[in-house]
């Protein structure tokens, strides 16, 4: 699958985020319903960045931060325009001979070096420390993070072959 313009591009980054992050909350739904783990309330993604507006934007705790209106419609969205985002950035940095014959590893890098955004942006904008410094558990909430973003990356390598075969069977 070859980029041949701009729009294409967006397309394809949209349709590889989408799925990647599709599979990153498969993997949050099974640790929160089969592990028992917690996993991240994207509500509070929505109050954070609706929290801006009002020229707010680092928190002593975001769950003590006032409600936002639609903050969890606003969280989820962003949830997703991030996975789009570092799509794009993939397909960007690999190229797009990528997308027709994707690989292992350049997906899971990507993922894994997008847990950068939340150690050193939401975290301590949430009030959390940088990389959850100031968790009671940090160093379970690191690896949970890590291992996450490499499912999200797992998720990019997975929807590439997918795009890639269904490109090929038309």
């Amino acid at each position: 699958m070859v980029i041949s313009g701009v729009n294409e591009f967006i397309v394809q980054a949209v349709i590889l985020g989408v799925g990647a992050t599709v599979v990153m909350d498969a993997w949050a739904l099974f640790q929160r319903h089969v592990l028992g783990v917690p996993t991240l309330n994207y509500a509070m993604v929505g109050r954070w960045l609706g929290r801006m507006t009002y020229g707010e934007f680092a928190h002593a705790s975001i769950a003590d931060a006032s409600d936002v209106k639609g903050e969890t419609v606003l969280g989820w969205g962003a949830h997703y325009l991030i996975g789009i985002l570092f799509a794009a950035i993939l397909i960007a940095v690999v190229g797009e001979k990528w997308l027709s014959a994707p690989t292992l590893w350049p997906a899971v890098m990507a993922g894994v070096i997008s847990v950068s955004a939340p150690f050193l942006i939401m975290q301590p904008a949430f009030g959390l420390g940088v990389a959850a410094a100031k968790m009671p558990s940090p160093l379970k909430a690191r690896i949970r993070s890590v291992i996450t973003h490499a499912i999200y990356g797992l998720g990019l390598y997975l929807t590439a072959l997918l795009m890639q075969y269904v490109s090929d069977s038309f």
